[in-house]
């Protein structure tokens, strides 16, 4: 008989070996999956981890790694401090969307007019967006006792629908002959996010992604609030007789990860996305869930994670075109990711002992 036994303390070797063990039970998984969709398993694991790195048209796929995953690392970093302490933002993707929506109106309202300003505004008002709809599911947790997860999550549908409303109403380009989406930004020079470097992908996301990697680790192992954080979540009932104030704490974390994915939900509309349209939101504020976890909430972690949700990004985009597989196939391999991380990080905590079955 196959028995959980607890672990006097969580195994620092399986903290670390899981994320690889769920990396490789996901190619099987996966690789099976393709299989049962009548395609050859290798090529199209082969596709997806190599093709964008090393395939002939590498040139144009590796800049998109920075493209596609800075916002992930944006949004997984500020999900990460909450997570530590306990506290469950599970709303990324409605702070990204409504730090896309005020950063860019911030920026419109200035068209057509040119002035060094107005990208500093727009980044300051796409934080406060994020932010201030974080601030929803922290003040009704503190003042009401409400649960931060179902109050972020339901208020995902709220921020798309005031996506598709600032698409169709507020933010429509007026010269767009009537079809929904905001001028486009990219045309805007004030306003656009571009390249820093022409051609490598580098822009202000990238930049802000990796501060915010170098603040959350100077945070988390050199601050008294990082060690709050961090005690909250690996011992509470420590954490109220070290004096540590929860509702301060659950503000701060909502807070900060509000204001991160705004921000990353800003920089996407003003460069990569370019306008406010109805399909802006691609998911990044769910998929960031899976980065944090696979990073093990380490803000170095997070980085080589979010690269590699960025490489399946890109590679299941290939796929997509080059072998025919099918949309919904890729974002279930990506998701196999966080299951069999949550499955086999059991192995953190328990150890497997094989008992003989009692008789009765």
């Amino acid at each position: 008989m196959i028995k959980l036994e607890k672990r006097p303390q969580p195994s620092k070797a399986w903290t670390y070996l899981t994320p690889l063990l769920a990396v490789a039970l996901t190619m099987v998984v996966g690789g099976a999956l393709f299989a049962g969709l009548g395609k050859d398993p290798v090529v199209a694991i082969k596709t997806i981890f190599w093709e964008p790195l090393f395939s002939e048209f590498a040139f144009y796929y590796r800049p998109q790694l920075l493209v596609k995953g800075a916002p992930l690392v944006l949004i997984a970093i500020g999900l990460s401090l909450g997570f530590r302490a306990g506290i469950w933002n599970i709303g990324a993707e409605g702070q990204y969307i409504m730090g896309a929506i005020i950063g860019a109106g911030v920026g419109l309202a200035f068209y057509p007019m040119e002035a060094f300003y107005i990208f500093p505004l727009m980044v300051i008002a796409g934080a406060f967006g994020g932010w201030i709809w974080a601030m929803i599911p922290a003040f009704l947790k503190v003042r009401f006792g409400t649960n931060e997860i179902l109050v972020s999550l339901m208020l995902v549908y709220v921020a798309e629908q005031l996506l598709a409303s600032a698409s169709l109403g507020l933010l429509r380009n007026p010269d767009g002959h009537g079809f929904p989406g905001s001028r486009n930004l990219r045309d805007y020079a004030s306003a656009h996010n571009g390249d820093l470097i022409a051609n490598t992908g580098m822009h202000w996301g990238v930049v802000a992604a990796l501060i915010a990697v170098i603040f959350a680790y100077v945070l988390l192992n050199r601050h008294m609030l990082g060690f709050h954080i961090r005690l909250t979540g690996e011992a509470p009932r420590a954490a109220k007789f070290a004096g540590v104030n929860p509702s301060r704490l659950i503000l701060i974390c909502l807070g900060a990860s509000g204001a991160l994915a705004g921000v990353a939900g800003l920089f996407e509309v003003s460069g990569p996305a370019g306008q406010v349209s109805i399909d802006f939101n691609v998911g990044y504020g769910f998929t960031a869930i899976i980065v944090a976890f696979l990073g093990r909430l380490h803000p170095v972690g997070i980085l080589l994670a979010g690269a590699l949700m960025a490489l399946t990004y890109i590679g299941g985009e290939i796929a997509q075109s080059k072998l025919g597989l099918p949309a919904a196939a890729i974002q279930l391999f990506q998701g196999m990711l966080l299951f069999f991380l949550l499955t086999v990080d059991v192995l953190t905590n328990f150890r497997i002992r094989l008992a003989k079955r009692e008789v009765a």
